[in-house]
């Protein structure tokens, strides 16, 4: 086939997907008939990340009756976790620009066009994203805009802008662009946050990536023409998701903010994480006093400064696990 002689692509789509039988049609459709991309050489490729559905078989009859010139690939990755299936995208893909799109994230019709021309007019630019919509199944409970960052809602406005590493402020890795080769030699290949898995419940696989390539000094960008609609069903929005998720991405908070720290920081990071977000705690325990029981967001809240107070012991229980597990492989 033509497609397989073009070993070096303009652009690679990179779709992690877990059990994406029902969600995934409605992304591909979107991606197959892109406009803007006529002179673009590019690729789709989907990393099955060991779902128990019929995810193959999709692929499988969407390679035989696409029509368009868009080379659609699968591949199966038993390792679970976001991390891996998306360090198995980079593997695999041939583009000069990846982008990882959720099998939840439905583009806007010029999406890989908006992406690609961006990064072609920033060539400082390790990684950009753009703006993302929130389409929900059910209304959102009150105030929700205050923590809808941490469900992938990203709307920064109309003009173009860096990210702020340093204060964790970052896209998430839906809807993310990178340059293949930056990824390849900033990012390490064995992820220190292994993300989403069975009874592991620590965030922060997003943020990682971004945060060596940073440190490698590559610019994060938003990108306001980037446009990507967030398919959010009700059970995203029930409390104990919710309050797994804040507990999940507090807990991630001092492992992210050391991977910049320099050896001197680090004392600085330890006593700044426990005494501020110990602050946090007391200041939004008097502001809400007896209300947080009926207060879903500020629950949420109350929830995130907690876990991140107490990142730094999580950050120790893991290492303390990692040196338990490599003595017992030495002695074996």
């Amino acid at each position: 086939m033509t497609e397989l002689l073009i070993e070096n692509l303009d652009f690679t789509v990179a779709i992690p997907a877990y059990n994406g039988e029902k969600r995934l049609p409605q992304v591909l459709d979107k991606l197959l008939t892109q406009t803007g991309v006529e002179h673009l050489n590019w690729e789709i490729i989907i990393i099955d990340n060991n779902s128990s559905d019929n995810t193959a078989e999709l692929i499988e009859n969407y390679q035989k009756s696409s029509k368009s010139n868009c080379p659609l690939r699968y591949f199966l990755e038993r390792e679970q976790g976001i991390p891996f299936a998306r360090k198995r995208a980079v593997s695999e893909a041939r583009g000069e620009f990846i982008a990882f799109i959720d099998d939840d994230n439905v583009p806007a019709s010029d999406w890989v066009a908006a992406a690609y021309a961006f990064g072609k007019e920033h060539p400082q630019a390790g990684a950009w994203s753009g703006q993302i919509h929130g389409e929900y199944e059910v209304e959102p409970p009150q105030n929700f805009e205050r923590i809808e960052a941490f469900l992938a809602i990203r709307e920064h406005g109309f003009q173009s802008h860096l990210f702020d590493p340093d204060n964790l402020r970052l896209p998430p890795g839906a809807g993310l662009v990178v340059r293949k080769q930056v990824w390849c030699e900033t990012v390490p290949s064995t992820p220190a946050l292994s993300g989403k898995l069975p009874g592991i419940f620590v965030q922060g696989d997003d943020y990682e990536s971004l945060l060596y390539i940073h440190k490698a000094g590559w610019e994060i960008l938003y990108n306001p023409a980037m446009h990507i609609y967030h398919q959010i069903p009700h059970w995203r929005l029930e409390r104990d998701y919710l309050l797994t998720l804040a507990r999940g991405c507090g807990l991630c908070t001092f492992q992210l903010r050391l991977i910049n720290a320099k050896n001197w920081q680090k004392p600085i990071v330890l006593v700044k994480t426990i005494l501020g977000n110990f602050r946090r705690l007391l200041q939004h325990r008097l502001k809400y006093r007896g209300e947080l029981k009926n207060n879903l967001i500020g629950t949420f809240e109350m929830e995130f400064y907690l876990a991140s107070m107490m990142s730094p012991f999580y950050s120790l229980r893991l290492k303390l696990g990692r040196l338990t597990k490599k003595n017992i492989t030495v002695k074996s």
